[in-house]
């Protein structure tokens, strides 16, 4: 698997398919070697937990999951919408990402 991710953490994503499709969240992690994501209260599952000490109830604990980096897409922050992410190179040689939608800086 490819481990170059064009989302970073912190971005605003858009989720394209699944139970949350439409929704957007901020990623809170990024796992280049899975290809995959946390974005914050996306895929959202529920486990229970055993009480710690005897006598008292256990709780459930609601905790997001990974999700595939090819379902969600980043959001531009000029527009407000979906686009994809280039790469532009300025005059002193670094490197920037850029929104292919409207070619602006990321």
């Amino acid at each position: 698997m490819n481990n170059k991710m064009k989302i970073r953490k912190g971005d605003m994503v858009k989720v394209l398919s699944g139970k949350d499709k439409n929704k957007t969240g901020k990623v809170l992690t990024v796992m280049p070697s899975w290809g995959k994501l946390v974005v914050e209260n996306i895929n959202l599952h529920t486990h229970f937990e055993r009480s710690k000490q005897a006598g008292q109830p256990g709780q459930k604990v609601v905790a997001p999951s990974p999700l595939p980096v090819g379902k969600v897409q980043l959001v531009d922050s000029s527009s407000g919408s979906p686009s994809r992410v280039g790469y532009k190179f300025l005059e002193n040689g670094k490197k920037q990402r850029v929104a292919k939608k409207s070619g602006k800086a990321i």
